[in-house]
């Protein structure tokens, strides 16, 4: 027993993070540390002071020495009482990689005062100008220093004895110095022990990100974050950057800020990397002495953070969905190609359109229509017709178009700003019609009357015709013709691609920023009109996601779509399947006469197949469609459903259902995600595990059967290949006479493989 768990027993792998792992430090060669890496080290020999002047009450003090360098502090940990002539004679080291400042302070303080009261007098040295001390030079001899108020003006009295320099761990001073890294603090050098859980918040115009805060406490977080934000200006405005500390449930303090104007952020190229991260000083203000309107604002340094910003103007920023772009170029101009043509569009008429505003009675009375077109970043409005369900407009629009993959936007609105409406009513959209540009053939003028019709909770319905005339001209045939061989958007978006959730990020505030601009030209267009066009909505945008709330009716058309092109599949494999039953003897003579003459010259099957595409391309040119494409209330199954699955498609998130209607639409998409989703992907799942299943032994004597027909397969094909693929012709195309209605061995044996069925609980 002993032996077969032994032999049965599985070794366990070591992990990679657990094997010893060799490095080649940059250690110096010679000397004591030859075995070690050299370090820097900024040393302050606090030695002594003198002439200390005294409070006013005792005429004396408690003097101690605080040292910083950014961040770090050093307190000196022996302080003499009651002495104006003080001996300390401490050494205090800070590593030079942790350095966050080029300024160090020296501030004597007087222990027993009140810690807003206790300054003495301080001395500030730059980093850069400190001696750098070599082994085996002398030591730094200590110097006389005179005393600054906060000023940095000098006092009347007291001076203090230094000594700074940069040496290395090999400098004598180093074991008896205290370290700013160490651990060993008293109490009045642990000033702070608790660690942040700290986090970064940016705010760039009217948008806000921030990262999570850091996995774990400790005063140099990592948070390796992204975050891209839209500007809309490059020559104004500022980039504000906080660390925060999370210090409880919805309390935060700010530990630093970080203010950088974006006319000082570095540009990035269509092809250049991500600039070099840099280290930024974060600033924190506080309240010096002073009452009242006296009080002064102090600016200090507190810490730094290192940040790789740029502003990248190779993405295209989309402010519509992409299905209906208008727009594909990257927001650079010098980036952007040119042109391919122009598109004119000639806002005509409006016919039977429906009464939006509502008397005291609520009935519909009249309208105040306009139109507003949209195309690439040029929105266009026309003038308000006032009550009439037919207004004429004729006002004609034109647009550069660069790239005919592309769709104009044309609404019709209500206008309810005019005088004798009531205040704070929003101007309603009767109707949206869609264009794709590359369904008009060129130089074609197409004038036609378009339905408007929307889909609301009162059901489908027409809310009248549109009246529009367009034409599409080309100027520049080559370009038109290689841009159907260039990707969709920059090339930015492949080279360093984004999340998904940041393009939607991006698309939000977008559209934010262009609903402000258009707000504030003549004539002006309001927030709800920009959405309307956009097809955006701000309750569909929650916790820096998109919400599509669930509409039956387009799961519904988009499985019926799915059906007719699947359906193709099927008129081929019904096709085959009359050939191969000679439901018309002539056609299945011509495939056997077809199928010998492609075996015998099979280097013709290639260009017989591209062949046949041609010809089927040029066999539909008479079917081609003789107008340009719109809104299909067949397709969209809009007249198929009934008022409470319109309701639910309209309706806000989270749902304003209660009760039982929630209860009965969730018990509703309960059986229709089981009925499409997983039974049809059960289905998908269980032929593939079978398939998979043919090789992996899970059913042994399925697999050794599998294996010797493979292996007499090859040795056939070696031999003999044309005349296999000639019998498995003529197998297929048998005469029913031949045929059985019992399925194929090769169909019984696929059927009766394993699946992983019976392991799901």
């Amino acid at each position: 027993m002993l032996q077969y768990y032994l032999r049965n027993m599985q070794v366990p792998v070591q992990r990679p993070d657990y094997l010893l792992v060799e490095t080649v430090p940059p250690v110096a060669e010679g000397g004591t540390y030859d075995v070690v890496e050299t370090m820097q080290f900024l040393y302050v020999n606090v030695v002594k002071a003198k002439d200390l002047p005294g409070t006013e009450i005792s005429g004396s003090l408690d003097p101690y020495v605080e040292v910083e360098v950014g961040s770090d502090k050093g307190i000196v940990t022996k302080n003499v009482k009651k002495n104006q002539n003080p001996v300390w004679e401490s050494v205090i080291a800070f590593s030079k990689e942790r350095l966050q400042s080029n300024l160090i302070e020296v501030t004597v303080r007087d222990k027993y005062t009140d810690l807003e009261g206790n300054f003495v007098g301080r001395v500030s040295f730059d980093v850069t100008k400190v001696p750098l001390r070599c082994q085996p030079e002398s030591p730094i001899a200590p110097q006389w220093y005179k005393l600054e108020d906060e000023d940095s003006q000098r006092i009347k009295t007291g001076e203090i004895m230094l000594a700074v320099w940069m040496g290395t761990q090999a400098d004598e001073a180093f074991t008896e110095a205290w370290h700013s890294d160490a651990q060993s603090f008293s109490r009045w050098s642990q000033v702070d022990t608790r660690q942040p859980a700290a986090y970064v918040k940016v705010d760039v115009e009217s948008e806000s990100g921030k990262t999570e805060p850091s996995k774990e406490r400790t005063n140099s977080p990592v948070w390796n974050s992204e975050m891209m934000f839209v500007v809309s200006d490059l020559s104004d405005g500022c980039i504000f950057i906080a660390v925060e500390d999370k210090v409880g449930p919805g309390k935060e303090e700010v530990i630093g800020r970080l203010v950088i104007p974006v006319r000082e952020v570095p540009r990035r190229g269509e092809n250049n990397k991500l600039p070099d991260a840099r280290w930024f000083n974060l600033q924190n203000r506080s309240v010096t002495e002073g009452e009242g309107k006296t009080k002064k604002e102090k600016v200090k340094f507190c810490s730094r953070i290192c940040l790789s910003i740029c502003i990248d103007a190779g993405y295209h920023v989309a402010d519509e969905p992409v299905e209906f772009s208008s727009d594909f170029q990257p927001s650079a101009e010098h980036l952007r190609r040119s042109s391919i043509g122009f598109l004119e569009l000639g806002i005509l008429s409006a016919q039977n359109l429906l009464p939006v505003k509502m008397n005291n009675d609520g009935i519909s009375t009249r309208t105040d229509a306009y139109c507003v077109a949209k195309y690439g970043n040029k929105w266009v409005k026309t003038r308000t017709i006032l009550d009439t369900p037919t207004p004429h407009w004729n006002e004609k629009y034109t647009w550069e178009v660069y790239d005919p993959c592309t769709v104009i936007t044309i609404g019709v609105f209500d206008n309810c700003q005019i005088s004798g409406c009531k205040e704070n009513v929003k101007d309603q959209g009767i109707g949206r019609v869609r264009i794709r540009l590359s369904t008009l053939v060129m130089g074609k003028i197409y004038a036609y009357r378009y339905p408007l019709l929307v889909v609301g909770p009162r059901g489908f319905r027409k809310q009248g015709e549109l009246h529009l005339a367009i034409r599409f001209t080309c100027t520049a045939w080559r370009n038109m013709v290689t841009q159907y061989c260039r990707p969709l958007l920059p090339k930015m978006h492949f080279l360093e691609p984004i999340t998904a959730r940041q393009l939607d990020r991006m698309q939000y505030q977008a559209v934010k920023i262009v609903a402000e601009v258009l707000d504030g030209e003549e004539p002006p267009l309001c927030k709800e009109i920009v959405q309307y066009m956009l097809e955006y909505w701000s309750d569909r945008y929650m916790s820096d996601n998109w919400i599509l709330p669930m509409s039956l009716r387009k799961i519904k058309a988009n499985f019926h779509r799915i059906s007719s092109l699947l359906s193709g599949i099927s008129a081929i494999s019904q096709c085959f399947h009359d050939i191969c039953h000679w439901k018309n003897p002539l056609t299945t003579i011509l495939v056997h006469v077809l199928f010998f003459m492609q075996v015998r010259y099979p280097l013709s099957i290639m260009p017989n197949i591209f062949l046949c595409f041609a010809v089927i391309g040029l066999r539909n040119y008479r079917f081609r469609p003789r107008h340009p494409l719109h809104l299909d209330a067949q397709l969209s199954l809009a007249e198929a459903v009934d008022e409470d699955e319109l309701d639910e498609e309209v309706d806000t998130f989270p749902t304003s259902q209660r009760g039982d209607g929630a209860r009965m639409r969730y018990d509703r998409l309960r059986s229709v995600a089981g009925l499409i989703f997983q039974t049809t992907v059960e289905d998908v799942a269980m032929q593939g595990e079978k398939a998979l299943s043919i090789v992996s032994w899970r059913d042994p004597r399925a697999t050794v059967i599998f294996i010797i027909f493979a292996f007499f397969c090859s040795l056939v094909f070696y031999v003999a290949p044309m005349l296999v693929v000639q019998l498995t012709g003529l197998y297929l195309l048998r005469h029913p006479l031949f045929r059985s209605k019992v399925p194929s061995p090769a169909v019984n044996f696929f059927s009766r493989l394993p699946t992983k069925s019976e392991m799901l609980l």
